[in-house]
């Protein structure tokens, strides 16, 4: 554990009133926050083993566009592989996978305030509740039975306990006190998502569909999942013998039951959703697709066809997703008009851009 900062940069917001007149009239100047507010991060995984991960920063009017903000901030790499972030008040913890690590930065400065540095094997995504962090890490990949949630302690930067759950876990997201976790199976696969009660640290599951990953909760509080389905290979993998469904599964989460599986076409495999306005937004085979709140089926065509590489996200009717040439070295955020389906931005990032933040 490291702790590079012993006094934490106060994130409230000053405001400074100045009297312009006899007639009484105020003209009121809001402190910034950081140069990093008021726009969107983006992690970059980087290439695997080499070292270069990156988080990149372009304000929502997008005319700036700033890359490495962690590297140039504090003078230092960021690391190998970063696999997701997680916002919470004025801090940003970026989970670095094959660093084996989390850096702790204030969200909108990027000063560096620690490190969570030992207790972790293979972290993936991490979730706040209660001013504790739970994070999902795979173990050693060729043991199906160490991976485990890792409980860091928000003030120490240190890993306080760990959850031992099934192979595999990787997204988490958080309803009052419970944890769900969809299992989508590290470097293997699975089939269930975790419920974990962040109180008692007990565990249940539930089986759902192949590879489950993305999740969300709907505007009536279920849980949706989206599973990818498998691909089954023969035992040299040089040829697929066979598939499995893919779903978006709705769950229940007063009884924690399974409601509902909108099944996919046998051999399609769906990647990344998110709900906007009451639709889903889903990626699958170089498109994206919307089901909408008022039908039940699948639809036949995309809204529009674009290879994405990273999640899918929403906000102001604009649907943003990312693309990314490891040849080449580079990636993009891209931005979509969803009143016409078209692609109104493109900005030049790193290589590995994948998750998107709005901050």
């Amino acid at each position: 554990m490291k702790i590079n900062k012993l006094v934490l940069i106060a994130l409230t917001v000053g405001l400074t009133l100045t009297s312009c007149s006899n007639d009484d009239e105020n003209i009121t100047n809001v402190a910034s926050l950081g140069n990093y507010e008021n726009g969107i991060l983006i992690s970059n995984e980087g290439n695997f083993f080499g070292g270069n991960a990156s988080v990149s920063f372009v304000s929502n009017n997008f005319a700036t566009v700033e890359n490495d903000v962690f590297k140039n901030v504090n003078s230092m790499l960021l690391g190998d592989t970063a696999q997701s972030m997680a916002l919470d008040g004025g801090l940003a913890y970026i989970v670095v996978n094959v660093s084996k690590k989390i850096e702790v930065v204030n969200r909108y400065t990027f000063e560096s305030l620690g490190t969570v540095d030992s207790g972790l094997i293979n972290p993936r995504y991490m979730a706040i509740t209660n001013g504790k962090g739970y994070v999902t890490d795979w173990g050693d990949g060729s043991d199906a039975t160490d991976d485990f949630i890792a409980v860091i302690n928000l003030e120490t930067y240190t890993v306080e306990s760990t959850i031992a759950v099934a192979e595999g876990p990787e997204q988490i997201i958080i309803n009052e006190n419970t944890l769900y976790v969809s299992h989508k199976g590290g470097f293997s696969s699975n089939n269930i998502v975790s419920i974990i009660d962040a109180a008692s640290a007990s565990v249940n599951t539930i089986t759902v569909n192949d590879n489950p990953d993305d999740m969300a909760f709907d505007a009536s509080g279920n849980l949706l999942v989206l599973c990818e389905g498998r691909v089954i290979y023969n035992s040299d993998f040089s040829e697929i013998t066979g598939h499995t469904l893919g779903s978006i599964t709705k769950i229940d989460t007063n009884s924690n039951t399974v409601l509902s599986n909108l099944n996919f076409n046998l051999g399609d495999h769906p990647r990344s959703f998110a709900i906007h306005s009451g639709n889903i937004y889903y990626y699958l085979s170089g498109g994206v697709y919307k089901i909408e709140s008022t039908t039940s089926g699948l639809p036949i065509n995309p809204i529009f066809t674009e290879s994405l590489y990273g999640s899918i996200v929403i906000k102001n009717n604009n649907l943003y997703s990312t693309k990314t040439d490891f040849t080449a070295g580079t990636g993009s955020l891209l931005v979509f008009d969803l009143s016409t389906n078209t692609l109104v931005e493109t900005k030049t990032l790193k290589v590995g851009a994948s998750k998107i933040y709005f901050n």
